[in-house]
């Protein structure tokens, strides 16, 4: 198990290093740019992506390709901001509890079965989750910045959900997981370097710190993946211990770091929510047995 636990570590890391570049200066949209080159380089040799699937690749699969490419980079820029406006811990809950969406979607769009234990698990986390978005901190928060951190963390919720059915809807096509990766992560990273061309922010691209920064962040972002991958090939017989463990351990792992890294504060509500996303994921768990 202890590539799963490097895993949810990796997953926190990000959060954190995205969290504290904020406060450093830093730029997200360069540090995320430079991410996409350090998991690009990455995946081509350690995932090994069949390209060669894609010589003929039709017209329907490009738009999924593309979409997939396009909506990495703005859901890794909704998170930095997230993390900024409504803090770790909301966000973290948020960012895994997309899988609620997942798994309704899965349902709904791929026929996946379904039995009580999914449809409480849903229900449990939905609740959970949405409690959470709408919860607030403190009356001192004023009531457009308590909106402005409620829909950036609906965005996420959803974003990653729509991540995830695209890499679903793409594995039906017959692409493999790492391939989709791969060719996603260079539309996203050509899609970032000409946005920041646009906004005349070439310059702050190339900058040094952002560079290390941003290679660090890549690293971090595909050792998650990595070690995840490793985790479910250790525990193929049985892939929802996977399934439960990574989201109540990066759960887990970002509250302990929510609070004691950054002093982060929930009312008594809000850390009922976070254990009711917590038992959604253990129903779940029993679920998928």
């Amino acid at each position: 198990m202890t590539e799963l636990l490097l895993a949810a570590l990796c997953s926190v890391l990000v959060s954190l290093v995205l969290k504290w570049s904020k406060s450093q200066g830093f730029t997200a949209i360069a540090l995320i740019s430079w991410n996409y080159v350090a998991a690009i380089g990455l995946s081509a040799v350690l995932l090994k992506p069949n390209f060669s699937s894609l010589q003929h690749i039709n017209y329907g699969s490009w738009l999924a390709f593309l979409a997939l490419g396009l909506l990495l980079p703005v859901i890794f820029v909704t998170l930095a901001r997230s993390l900024h406006h409504a803090g770790l811990i909301k966000t973290e809950v948020a960012q895994r509890m997309s899988l609620v969406l997942s798994l309704l979607a899965a349902f709904l769009l791929f026929d996946e079965s379904f039995n009580w234990l999914k449809l409480l698990g849903i229900v449990l986390g939905l609740g959970g989750v949405l409690g959470l978005i709408l919860s607030s901190k403190g009356s001192s928060k004023p009531v457009g910045a308590l909106k402005h951190s409620s829909g950036l963390l609906l965005a996420v919720w959803a974003g990653y959900a729509a991540v995830d059915v695209l890499l679903k809807y793409i594995s039906t096509l017959g692409y493999s997981t790492s391939t989709a990766l791969c060719a996603s992560f260079g539309i996203a990273l050509l899609g970032l370097c000409l946005w920041q061309a646009i906004q005349r922010q070439l310059k702050l691209l190339l900058q040094p710190r952002h560079i290390g920064l941003g290679l660090m962040l890549g690293t971090l972002n595909f050792c998650n993946i990595w070690f995840y991958i490793k985790a479910h090939q250790q525990l193929a017989s049985n892939p929802a211990i996977i399934f439960a463990s990574m989201n109540i351990l990066v759960v887990i792992l970002g509250v302990i770091a929510g609070v004691v890294l950054f002093q982060e504060k929930l009312k008594k509500s809000g850390w009922g929510f976070v254990a009711l996303s917590l038992l959604a994921i253990v129903v779940l768990y029993y679920a998928k047995l």
